[in-house]
């Protein structure tokens, strides 16, 4: 977005240079990075940094709301509440789509937020690298409020930690090395001293919960929750213990329930220039007349299963729950990022830690050339993937 440093950015691009810092962070991490990196960053201008900023805290002004908690009542699934919520989430993301106005400016979009943790310290491991191989201006940041590389790092281990030693805290997944986010689960260990520990190894003794650590039972303090339930109910993965249950001495760094709560369920309830109009299906007296500007989505679905781009009317006719779906108004990203071959389109989310008050802390870029972000859509595709937003100081 600002010709002059991509200029000289892509100028200065070295294959060669790319493959050595690919094969660095995969190397370093246990062979882990098993997603694209991009070979390049995105340089937001100003006006597009500020837009961004202002987008996501339309958002938590709507989460902030005396009302909100009481209209994401219904957000959770039967049988998927888990005891001990705390009065907000710790973790949410916000995810923009980079697109066109009215005038041909650059504007976020809206496409996705969540209640749930991003790889939070793999961008600030990918932060470091990226200055250590790339031409990154000195001026130039992906973090905000005011934080830096240390201070980033030093609020991230606070909330992860509370007053608790590391080996009472673990991050809670179902198959930690299967995972395709396991770089972050290695990075965790690394900055914190907190393991990944599979959901069905932990110990029920009472109410207290422990797992086997160097061949000893260790008591768990907190639960850093990494794991979605989705995964847990194909799988008919048995536990030792009950999410429910009150009784259980443990915190939740992240609590489940707002998973469901900050998900597709609050779409509807944002009204911002920011958000393109999104509504309960089984709230609409009438469909919009230009439902081919649509998609369809499921309240309750992981990885964008059951997501309908191609609306019609029988289809909406056809549904038997439409209290569990959401239409949301079509947004077409704009080629943004100058590369060797063409333009590629970008997706910024934007990244919150809230302890005492949401912040806004980091991000995380997505580039495509495909009809679609994803990989499914740009194999064989090359400045594409994941990677950081700079922008000015």
């Amino acid at each position: 977005m600002i010709p002059e440093i991509r200029e000289k950015f892509n100028a200065a691009f070295d294959q060669r240079t790319y493959d050595a810092f690919i094969n660095d962070i995969h190397t370093s991490n246990r062979e882990s990075l098993v997603f694209r990196v991009s070979e390049t960053p995105l340089f937001l201008s100003d006006e597009m940094a500020r837009r961004l900023i202002e987008a996501a805290y339309d958002v938590i002004r709507v989460i902030e709301r005396s009302d909100y908690k009481e209209k994401v009542r219904a957000a959770i699934p039967s049988g998927m509440t888990v005891a001990g919520e705390d009065d907000h989430t710790t973790f949410l993301q916000v995810d923009f789509a980079i697109c066109r106005d009215e005038q041909g400016n650059f504007t976020p979009q809206l496409i996705e937020l969540q209640g749930f943790p991003s790889l939070y310290c793999y961008q600030h491991y990918l932060y470091g690298k990226l200055r250590e191989y790339f031409p990154i201006p000195e001026d130039f940041t992906p973090f905000f409020s005011g934080l830096d590389a240390d201070t980033y790092k030093n609020l991230y281990g606070k909330i992860l930690l509370g007053d608790s030693d590391p080996e009472n805290v673990v991050l809670l997944e179902l198959t930690p090395e299967e995972q395709k986010t396991r770089i972050d689960f290695y990075l965790t260990e690394q900055y914190y001293g907190i393991r990944s520990l599979c959901v069905t190894k932990v110990i029920k003794r009472g109410n207290r919960l422990f797992y086997k650590r160097d061949g000893k039972e260790v008591p768990i303090e907190r639960f850093y929750h990494r794991f979605i339930f989705d995964e847990l109910i194909r799988k008919n993965v048995q536990l030792s213990f009950r999410f429910d249950n009150e009784d259980l001495q443990v915190k939740w760094v992240g609590h489940p329930n707002w998973f469901f709560k900050i998900s597709k369920y609050t779409l509807p309830l944002i009204e911002s220039p920011y958000c393109p109009p999104c509504y309960f299906l089984n709230q609409l007296d009438e469909y919009p007349p230009d439902l081919e500007n649509y998609v369809l989505k499921p309240l309750f679905s992981f990885a964008g299963l059951g997501v309908e781009v191609d609306v019609t009317r029988a289809m909406l006719d056809g549904i038997k729950d439409p209290q569990n779906y959401i239409l949301q108004r079509k947004i077409a990203y704009a080629p943004v990022i100058k590369t060797p071959d063409i333009h590629a389109m970008a997706e910024v989310r934007m990244m919150f830690l809230w302890d005492d008050k949401p912040l806004l802390v980091n991000n995380l870029l997505r580039i495509s050339k495909g009809k679609m972000m994803g990989v499914d859509f740009n194999r064989d595709k090359t400045w594409v993937g994941s990677s950081l937003a700079f922008h000015r100081v």
